[in-house]
């Protein structure tokens, strides 16, 4: 007699996200763990989350550049791991507080370091479990033109320019602010058609 194996629904990284769901900007960046880039403007997404409380959501989708950054492929699939059991951001901040140090058995460390109590943690990244997830958020960013990291989208539009914290406050005002435009004009709209 055969036994089915439960199906097992993992956690996609589009699906985790930081700030107010239905926040009127959506920043989403393309990065990886090995990066001194994305280390760097890790701490200003933190500045960016604090300063537009409850105005942004914030995603970090995984674009490892293994060519360069052997080790970029398993931290990403760390980060995915750990975020089945909701500890995706601890986890992210770890592997970049890390980033110089992300071997397989490291990984397995921090994962204690972000608190994952799954046992088999290790098994999973040896067998590549998430693999998969990974490659779909790379996918994603070349349909996107992601070409260098990190690469920033604020409400799927790719922002040009250097993320410092500067650019990225003035690109979200200037989408908060097209976004207040952009409700009046329906409810005209709206108020015209109740008129005829």
């Amino acid at each position: 007699m055969a036994f089915k194996k439960d199906d097992v629904i993992i956690i996609e990284p589009k699906e985790v996200f930081v700030g107010k769901k239905d926040a009127p900007v959506t920043l989403v960046e393309f990065g990886e763990y090995e990066s001194e880039e994305c280390a760097k403007v890790n701490e200003v997404v933190k500045q960016l989350l604090e300063e537009y409380e409850g105005k942004i959501k914030f995603q970090f989708r995984h674009f490892p550049l293994t060519l360069i950054h052997q080790r970029s492929l398993k931290a990403s699939e760390s980060a995915v791991a750990a975020a089945q059991e909701g500890k995706f951001w601890e986890m992210h901040n770890v592997l970049f507080q890390n980033r110089r140090n992300l071997g397989t058995t490291s990984l397995k460390l921090y994962s204690k370091e972000a608190g994952v109590k799954n046992k088999k943690f290790l098994d999973d990244l040896v067998n590549g479990m998430y693999g998969w997830q990974v490659q779909d958020d790379i996918k994603e960013g070349h349909n996107r033109g992601v070409k260098e990291l990190p690469t920033f989208f604020i409400n799927d539009v790719l922002f040009v320019g250097k993320p410092t914290f500067a650019n990225l406050s003035a690109a979200i005002e200037s989408a908060l602010k097209k976004g207040k435009t952009k409700a009046p004009a329906k409810k005209a709209a709206v108020k015209q058609k109740q008129r005829a």
